[in-house]
């Protein structure tokens, strides 16, 4: 009797119909490993990069570099540093599907997973992911960075009430500690012991901020798995983005200084954002604030330009920050501001040419976010012309 072998399975015709319209190296990628492994997927996307060749890209790849190199310094050794960098400029690539949770969420864990295995199949020593920051502490019903998860119950991690969980961003709340009595009884009560030894070993320190700490104990918990070392984490967040915003504010000839600040050329951005928009694919884009975020009494906070001034809406005792170069660079030095989404990926991947690996959503708003920066480039120019043809190539 001949065996009957079933056909391997295809990729969705239809859904990557629509997709090609939108994003096509997407499409490209999942055509050509739809039956790969997990490994060699991850082998794929952390592949290498064409470095920046325009003007504008290789001064964003150079601002990006400096301020990976500080967050670096945080938790490597000079020699280490010079190796993670290296390695960068080769494999410039980004996890950037991480929620700001504790890597017991299973999400978070599956998207760490992936850029570790990306960075041990190639080699590499270390792997970035970025974790968004502008969230609350509690998102609905007792989910969010500020509870954790055991199973049969949910653990209040840092032990603060259910009202400033819902209102606390994680970017800006603190400083805080660890719930050790919620989390020891969890311990006595579960086979949890590895995983939570390792929290309750972060017990008496003080951290600044929930982003703090949710970073420093996803960095432990890795170092507990992986023994051998054998790639490092470097987790990111927005407040690094907002620093790379605040050196690509430095100049007013900067390409980011030009679009936002000259009159005609922010008509033409804000003009390429609507269009976005207003297109089948703008339900993809984030449109909740105007450029940037602003804090607060620990929370983030929408901003609106009127007048000339970044203001709260309907607060007149809220923030007021005049949007100019100098005022909003200090700003975002002082913590005072992050730059929205659309910022963000501006600095942290698509002008510094580093390639990013999120979640179902990022695949409509970055490739929507690329068509925006096309847009709103002056052809006339020759290295914002230089800068468009490279942005032809994802």
């Amino acid at each position: 009797m001949t065996a009957v072998v079933a056909p391997a399975p295809t990729p969705p015709v239809e859904i990557l119909a629509v997709l090609s319209l939108l994003c096509p190296e997407v499409v490209r990628d999942i055509e050509q490993n739809w039956n790969a492994s997990v490994s060699d997927y991850a082998r794929y996307l952390w592949r290498p990069v064409a470095r920046p060749a325009s003007g504008p890209a290789i001064a964003a790849r150079s601002i990006l570099r400096e301020v990976l190199h500080q967050r670096l310094g945080a938790i490597m050794q000079p020699e280490e540093i010079g190796k993670a960098l290296e390695e960068f400029e080769h494999r410039p690539v980004i996890q950037s599907g991480l929620h700001c949770l504790l890597l017991m969420d299973r999400i978070t864990f599956d998207a760490l997973l992936l850029a570790w295995l990306g960075a041990v199949e190639n080699g590499l020593s270390a792997f970035f992911g970025f974790m968004g920051t502008t969230m609350t502490m509690e998102t609905i019903g007792r989910e969010g960075p500020g509870w954790l998860d055991v199973g049969d119950d949910k653990v209040n991690l840092f032990g603060m009430g259910r009202h400033k969980l819902c209102r606390k961003s994680v970017c800006a709340a603190g400083p805080l500690t660890l719930n050790r009595r919620a989390l020891e009884a969890v311990c006595d009560e579960t086979d949890a012991d590895r995983w939570l030894g390792t929290l309750l070993a972060s017990q008496d320190k003080v951290f600044a901020t929930a982003a703090d700490a949710l970073t420093e104990l996803n960095e432990d918990l890795v170092a507990g798995w992986d023994r051998s070392g054998m790639a490092l984490p470097v987790l990111i967040d927005d407040r690094l983005a907002a620093a790379a915003m605040a050196q690509h504010l430095d100049h007013d000839g900067s390409l980011l200084s030009r679009l936002l600040f000259e009159p005609a050329r922010r008509r033409r951005l804000d003009h390429a954002l609507q269009e976005a928009a207003s297109s089948p694919f703008g339900r993809f884009l984030p449109n909740a604030t105007t450029y940037f975020w602003g804090i607060r009494e620990e929370r983030v906070r929408k901003l609106v330009l009127e007048n000339g001034q970044l203001i709260e809406p309907d607060r007149p005792h809220g923030l007021s920050i005049p949007f100019e170069r100098p005022q909003l660079k200090q700003a975002l030095l002082d913590g005072v501001l992050l730059p929205d989404l659309f910022l963000t990926f501006l600095v942290l991947a698509i002008l510094p040419r580093v390639r990013v690996v999120g979640g179902l959503r990022q695949i409509g708003y970055v490739a929507l976010f690329h068509s925006i920066l096309l847009a709103a480039l002056d052809e006339n120019a020759p290295e914002e012309r230089d800068l468009a043809a490279e942005l032809q190539v994802r």
